[in-house]
C-alpha cells in the first residue's frame, strides 16, 4: 500500500473529523491508505500524548508517506502555531529534499465563513512550496465547490462551524474533503506508477 500523510491539528475535534474525511478519501483510490496523524502543543509534557485518535506525527512519517494533506483550525487567517511549530524543525528534511516531488494539499476549518477559509489553506502551502512539494487544490469540476453554502475552496477543504457548535460536516464539506483525499492519493499513485 502506497501510505497519504493526513497530518492535522485540531483544538476541539471538528479539523480532527474533517481530517478523517480527506482519509476517506485517499482510501477510496485502489491501492492508497491514510496515515493520520496530529501534532503536540509546543511544550506538552509527555503524559499529554494522546491516549486515542491520532498518534503525534515525526519527520518519519514525512519521510516515509508518498503524499501530504495538512490541516489546521483557523487562527486569525492562518495555521495554528503547533503545525507550524513542527514545521519549523524540519530543515533536515529541506536539506535533503526528502519531500520534494511528492504531492501535498491543505484543509481548514473556521467558525465564520470570511474569517481565514481561504488564506489559512494558502498559509499552509507555504512551507510545502519550500520543501519542493507538488501542490494540489480542488477545482471547479467538483460540483459541490460551486453549491456549497458551507465549507470549501479551490485552495482546499474546509469547514464552518459556528462558535459554541458542534454540528456534523455539510455534505458539501464531506464530499470536498473526500475529493480533496482522493485527488492527492490518485496522483501519488501515478506518481510512483512512472518511478516503477
Amino acid at each position: 500500500m502506497i501510505e497519504i500523510l493526513v497530518l492535522y491539528f485540531s483544538r476541539h475535534g471538528t479539523t480532527a473529523e474533517l481530517a478523517r474525511q480527506i482519509a476517506r478519501g485517499v482510501e477510496s483510490v485502489a491501492g492508497m491508505s491514510a496515515r493520520l496523524r496530529t501534532v503536540p502543543v509546543p511544550g506538552a509534557a509527555a503524559a499529554a500524548v494522546p491516549a486515542e485518535g491520532a498518534p503525534w506525527a515525526t519527520h518519519e512519517d514525512l519521510r516515509e508517506c508518498a503524499g501530504l494533506v495538512l490541516g489546521s483550525p483557523v487562527r486569525f487567517g492562518n495555521m495554528g502555531s503547533p503545525l507550524m511549530a513542527f514545521f519549523d524543525g524540519t530543515s533536515s528534511l529541506w536539506l535533503s529534499g526528502a519531500l520534494a516531488g511528492k504531492p501535498a494539499a491543505a484543509f481548514a476549518s473556521g467558525s465564520t465563513p470570511h474569517g481565514g477559509q481561504e488564506t489559512t489553506p494558502l498559509g499552509m502551502l507555504l512551507p510545502l512550496l519550500h520543501h519542493g512539494m507538488l501542490i494540489v487544490g480542488l477545482p471547479f469540476t467538483e460540483e459541490a465547490l460551486s453549491t456549497t453554502t458551507a465549507g470549501g475552496t479551490p485552495y482546499g477543504a474546509s469547514r464552518v462551524v459556528r462558535a459554541g457548535e458542534r454540528p456534523a460536516l455539510d455534505d458539501a464539506e464531506r464530499r470536498l474533503a473526500q475529493a480533496l483525499g482522493a485527488r492527492v492519493a490518485a496522483i501519488a499513485r501515478k506518481l510512483a506508477a512512472a518511478d516503477a
